[in-house]
């Protein structure tokens, strides 16, 4: 209107704000309520992993779309570092989403289903633990990695939303975010990812308490 200010005139869309709020709020409730239902699964699987990196084993991880970034993301945090206060060596993992021309060359010959299967087959090792990262713990080329690594004798650890899926079925520790939204799935499994890392840091390597 003529002669209103900048400062009188309202940018914010009410519904947005809104929209905004609920969602931040229900990102933090997924949060919350993973806090009850996946603590004890969480402190096995670091537990877990811990055993394998100190007895020289490495951490294989494997997941699509999102958790294929989560994958790598989780993989740098262990060979680089979670927090740049608490210097530490390097732990060994390797995401199985980063090689383009391997990925390409068995989905195009094998199958898009066994992508990661072959992968483990090549890389994994008795002692060696496999994290599957599956919002609906259903993924096809997961579900194979995971049988592949039992061929392997090695350990695995799924990482799922809500309805479980095959992957709980077939892991040694899993970890189940009590939601059905894939986006707040996702979120939870960032945290748990970065709670991993710090949980594995601290059983190998000490850490004293702030």
């Amino acid at each position: 209107m003529p002669g209103e200010t900048d400062a009188n005139r309202s940018t914010a869309d009410p519904i947005s704000i809104n929209l905004v709020k609920d969602y931040l709020a229900a990102s933090a409730e997924a949060k919350t309520r993973s806090s009850e239902a996946c603590a004890e699964a969480i402190v096995a699987a670091a537990t877990l992993i811990a055993q394998s990196l100190r007895q020289g084993g490495k951490l294989l991880i494997c997941g699509n779309g999102g958790s294929a970034a989560d994958s790598q993301h989780l993989a740098g945090e262990f060979v680089n570092l979670l927090d740049r206060r608490h210097m530490r060596p390097a732990m060994a993992a390797l995401a199985l989403t980063t090689d383009s021309s391997i990925i390409t060359a068995i989905g195009n010959d094998f199958g898009f289903a066994g992508v990661f299967e072959r992968q483990v087959q090549a890389l994994g090792s008795p002692g060696d633990t496999l994290l599957g990262i599956s919002t609906s713990g259903n993924s096809e080329n997961v579900v194979k990695a995971f049988d592949q690594a039992r061929q392997k004798r090695m350990k695995t650890i799924a990482l799922t939303g809500g309805r479980m899926g095959l992957l709980s079925q077939k892991a040694d520790v899993a970890i189940c975010v009590p939601s059905e939204s894939t986006q707040h799935i996702q979120e939870v499994h960032l945290a748990v990812e970065h709670l991993l890392c710090m949980l594995i840091e601290r059983d190998i390597f000490g850490r004293e308490e702030k």
